[in-house]
């Protein structure tokens, strides 16, 4: 298998969610802008997402694709077919508990995660309400990232790559038809996340279908009595910390957020969806396709692929990641005026939103970096090292809100996770590293120096460039603006090829393959 035809497949996908995606908040910016309403929105569909991270792509499917994957090389498909729907039941039934609690629980969930919403009882009484509405999309949501499990193992990247994109379109429709039909308009939104969630979930059901692998819903108790299910359990226990830490620190700055000016959510969440579009773009891409090849070399006890894969992975996240890094920071108001600036969301939201970015451009490498990392570790069913760095990580990061926070405001939470994922991604190299997990091999200083060279050709075109133009002013000009910015963007992706070309670097040299059995 081509793994960088697989990334660039799974990469191309994802940049058509991450494109509807920027299309959905373009139109949630422009219709409901930046307010106490939108970011009661913003705390409630975080609820859900929080619990998606932790049932489903993040814990859940650390330790679901290695066993797995393990299970499949057996060449026993009757014994996966088995796990399979055994660790469905079990987590359908887990989660159709958990769906009924958050829905009886949601006032309490709202006064927990974001107690500044009290100061303003309908932006409080709609957290609720929409809390209410969405928290079952944690099932659906989680059922599809079970499939996406199955999907990656068997090498079906498509389908899983592809899915979000109806979530998006789900918003964008209703945003559309529905806002006028609620009172207060935001509702249509939660409106949405249900609809898509539906939609994720059925699109699925064909693919599995066709790899012979649909699951069959049935009794937890019979479920919890396998094996392979208990291990999956017992590995998730630790991944769970793990992701929980991360997740924690959302709840924790969305707290703060809330506690500082009206729309302080709505900043920081319209920064973090901009920076999410190379983060989603590379990270997820190649974490998707890394983690089941990782598990498949472990599992034939390959060391020396296991290792050219996760050096492949950290060369490619620095050829791609930098440059959007610059990017995003010299180039965050253009961009944030360019996706966000019409409608409600006015001037000012323009400058709080672009500190944001910025602050966020910091960790993208960071960001990057851990999806590539962490699945050197999970691969092997190594949960507790990523635990213990989690941990400290959650603790570095509240310690660096104490700091950054008075000084930079909303801004500050934001810079406060990426410096906090550039430690992550040190600690979980320096890991690898010393258990040998990891070996660099030749060639990184020559690769490190050509593209120190071409981010500076880069950054300093880019930031001479935008400075020429009043980003604000060209509101009126929005057709004017859009040209203005695509071509900025495409002028320094442009000049970082081409000064990379000039010092000998080949796209060839980025294709890598892995063994197929």
């Amino acid at each position: 298998m081509n793994v960088l035809r697989a990334a660039a497949t799974v990469s191309g996908l994802t940049l058509l969610s991450r494109i509807t995606g920027l299309v959905r908040e373009m139109l949630t910016a422009s219709l409901f802008g930046a307010t106490a309403m939108t970011d009661a929105f913003f705390v409630a569909f975080r609820l859900p997402n929080l619990l998606r991270r932790l049932f489903a792509e993040g814990a859940f499917s650390q330790a679901f694709v290695p066993i797995l994957s393990a299970s499949r090389a057996s060449g026993d498909d009757r014994s996966t077919k088995r796990l399979i729907d055994h660790t469905a039941s079990v987590l359908f039934w887990a989660l159709v508990l958990v769906s009924a609690l958050g829905v009886a629980g949601a006032p309490a969930l709202i006064l927990l995660i974001a107690s500044g919403l009290a100061h303003d009882p309908a932006a409080f009484d709609a957290g609720v309400a929409m809390t209410r509405w969405m928290f079952p999309y944690v099932l659906l949501i989680s059922m599809v990232a079970l499939a996406a499990g199955v999907l990656n193992t068997w090498r079906r990247f498509a389908v899983p790559a592809f899915t979000p994109v109806l979530l998006n379109l789900a918003f964008i429709a209703a945003a559309l038809t529905l806002a006028d039909r609620f009172d207060p308009p935001v509702y249509a939104l939660a409106v949405g996340v249900v609809v898509g969630g539906i939609a994720q979930l059925a699109i699925q059901v064909p693919a599995l279908i066709r790899v012979g692998m649909l699951p069959r819903i049935g009794s937890p108790w019979v479920a919890l009595a396998d094996p392979q299910v208990r291990r999956i359990l017992s590995q998730m226990a630790p991944a769970v910390l793990a992701v929980s830490a991360a997740q924690i620190s959302v709840l924790i700055n969305t707290h703060i957020a809330s506690r500082l000016q009206a729309g302080s959510v709505s900043w920081v969440t319209y920064g973090d969806r901009l920076m999410e579009f190379p983060t989603a773009l590379l990270g997820v891409a190649l974490g998707t396709v890394l983690l089941p090849s990782l598990s498949r070399a472990h599992a034939a006890g390959r060391a020396d692929e296991y290792n050219a894969l996760l050096d492949w992975g950290l060369r490619l996240a620095a050829l791609l990641a930098l440059p959007a890094m610059v990017g995003l920071a010299v180039l965050a108001e253009p961009l944030t005026a360019l996706l966000f600036h019409y409608g409600r969301f006015d001037a000012n939201d323009l400058q709080m939103t672009s500190r944001a970015v910025l602050a966020y451009s910091v960790g993208l490498l960071g960001l990057v970096a851990v999806k590539i990392l962490a699945p050197g570790f999970y691969a092997q069913q190594d949960m507790r090292t990523p635990v213990r760095i989690a941990l400290l990580v959650l603790a570095a990061t509240q310690l660096m809100n104490l700091v950054f926070v008075p000084l930079f405001a909303h801004a500050g939470l934001a810079l406060a996770i990426s410096v906090a994922a550039t430690i992550n991604a040190g600690l979980l190299l320096v890991g690898l590293r010393r258990r040998g997990i990891y070996r660099p091999r030749p060639g990184w200083l020559g690769l490190a120096l050509r593209l120190a060279v071409a981010l500076a050709t880069m950054g300093a075109l880019l930031a001479l460039a935008q400075a020429q133009f009043d980003w604000v002013a060209l509101q009126a000009q929005p057709l004017q603006r859009a040209a203005i910015a695509l071509a900025l963007v495409v002028a320094g992706a442009g000049a970082y090829a081409a000064t990379l070309l000039a010092l000998g670097l080949r796209p060839s040299q980025f294709i890598k393959h892995v063994r197929d059995e």
